[in-house]
């Protein structure tokens, strides 16, 4: 047995490929959350900005509730309650779903932050020297939206990353499950624990680097 100040190095090889098998599976979670959220924050974004009111209505009141309710709340209700209506999803797939429609509610808020912090001056000129909608959505208020949302849209990604351990309450084999797996097995929470807290540490830090990056080149361009 391996063991250097108590930390037995022996246990975490053991354990090692069923962590490595858990993080595949968070980053498929987060990675599928983070598309799908994207997509739908967009048109929700576009729908809290509708000159119909209906549509920014329910709009408005989806950012309200899932903004408002903890995730583990969503998980619970898509998994253990949806069977109830006769809708049955597994643990991998309500995990996606409560991930996205929460998410969702927050990636709208920096779209729409990033849509109307585009002066209204550049749409007009835009418009007055004969650009069409996509035109004008493709070359001018998408890179700007790009641009102002970037960071906190990464720092979003970031939160989405250390919630996405929650999915472990429904059974998603996921980093925490796999790490609560072995803890079970061998009753050593310094390996087991710190090893998936490194390894989620590891993820975090790439994005926030990415988001580092990301701000400086944002900030050479503006110079």
């Amino acid at each position: 047995m391996t063991a250097v100040n108590g930390f037995n190095f022996d246990l975490v090889a053991r354990y090692f490929p069923m962590f490595i098998q858990g993080l595949g599976v968070t980053l498929q979670v987060v990675l599928t959350a983070i598309v799908l959220s994207t997509v739908f924050g967009y048109l929700v974004a576009l729908m809290r900005g509708s000159k119909i009111a209906p549509l920014r209505w329910i709009s408005a009141t989806y950012v309200w509730v899932f903004r408002g309710i903890p995730l583990i709340l969503s998980l619970f209700f898509f998994y253990y309650a949806l069977p109830q209506f006769g809708v049955r999803l597994d643990a991998l797939t309500a995990g996606i779903i409560a991930m996205t429609v929460n998410s969702t509610s927050f990636m709208s808020e920096i779209i729409r932050s990033g849509l109307n912090a585009v002066p209204r001056g550049h749409l007009e000129a835009a418009t007055a020297v004969g650009m069409n909608p996509l035109q004008i959505a493709t070359r001018i208020t998408l890179p700007q939206t790009v641009r102002l949302m970037l960071p906190p849209y990464i720092s979003n990604c970031v939160i989405m990353m250390k919630e996405s351990a929650q999915v472990a309450v429904i059974t998603v084999p996921d980093l925490m499950f796999q790490a609560q797996k072995a803890y079970n097995a061998s009753f050593s929470p310094l390996e087991t624990l710190g090893v998936a807290g490194v390894l989620y540490l590891a993820v975090t830090s790439l994005l926030m680097l990415a988001q580092l990056l990301v701000e400086r080149r944002l900030r050479t361009h503006a110079a």
